[in-house]
């Protein structure tokens, strides 16, 4: 019985020798190699940018709502002290 979930392994090595011969432009593959790793790089790296501002503005807001409610309650507290009349000149 074959389990379609088994791997098939190559138990006899491949006897024909292909030949190959390689006309290789080194200038245009440096060329070439050089301009896909710079657009690899400028991808990854806006995308990280992306993440990292992602990132940064979703811990601020987690801030700002942590601590927006007692900003809030001592400006109000504050703002009241300064408000009450002084009872002895009622």
């Amino acid at each position: 019985m074959n389990d379609p979930r088994d791997i098939p392994i190559l138990t006899e090595a491949v006897k024909e020798a292909v030949p190959v011969t390689l006309s290789l432009d080194a200038k245009a593959v440096h060329a070439a190699i050089l301009t896909e790793t710079l657009e690899l790089a400028d991808s990854l790296l806006h995308q990280a940018v992306k993440d990292i501002e992602a990132t940064l503005f979703e811990r601020v807001l987690d801030r700002l709502r942590a601590q927006l409610p007692e900003l809030v309650d001592r400006i109000l507290r504050e703002h009241a002290a300064t408000q009450e009349i002084p009872k002895d000149h009622g």
